[in-house]
């Protein structure tokens, strides 16, 4: 290596280590986990604060059947 490789190789900034890079990676995922998190209670509070409702089932017919020409 000449004087001119060895100069550009000291000012060059050192490689970031792979376990930091990871651990930088691993805390941007926590955060966008723990955001989304904070989403979903948010919707859990506004379904709590809403009535439950009964949903008519087949057995609980919403009106009375139609009279057909059958019935008279």
């Amino acid at each position: 290596m000449d004087d001119r490789e060895a100069g550009s190789a000291a000012d060059a900034e050192p490689a970031p280590d792979l376990s930091e890079v990871a651990a930088q990676c691993a805390a941007a995922d926590l955060l966008d986990f723990a955001a989304q998190l904070a989403g979903l209670a948010e919707d859990l509070k506004a379904l709590a604060a809403r009535p439950i409702e009964p949903t008519p089932t087949l057995a609980e017919p919403d009106h009375p059947p139609e009279a057909t020409s059958s019935d008279l």
